[in-house]
């Protein structure tokens, strides 16, 4: 797998934004096929940190409702793997560098 069809996004929400500052822990949105090794290589390579440890999960379908004038309108929102990488003492990660 290529390096660059692993990371698909950044996950940025508070939760994840804090440990960003306390914990030197990123998460990121990964495809289903990568493992921790391939992860850890392309967060090396595209930030150019040293990754201590990768952990993953896979967060599960939802199904989910809305009320329309048409009635109710049932999906499902897909399951995603995500990682979460802790980089070295001293290092960061500026997810903001490119909006």
């Amino acid at each position: 797998m290529k390096l660059s069809e692993v990371l698909i996004k950044p996950v940025l929400t508070e939760k994840a934004n804090g440990q960003q500052d306390k914990l030197r822990r990123y998460a990121f949105k990964v495809s289903w096929k990568a493992n921790k090794l391939e992860i850890k290589k392309a967060i090396e390579g595209f930030y150019g940190v040293t990754v201590t440890k990768v952990n993953t999960s896979v967060t599960p379908a939802k199904n989910k409702s809305r009320f329309t004038k048409a009635g109710v309108v049932n999906g499902r929102k897909p399951s995603y793997k995500k990682a979460f990488v802790t980089v070295a003492e001293g290092e960061t990660i500026d997810m903001y560098s490119n909006i």
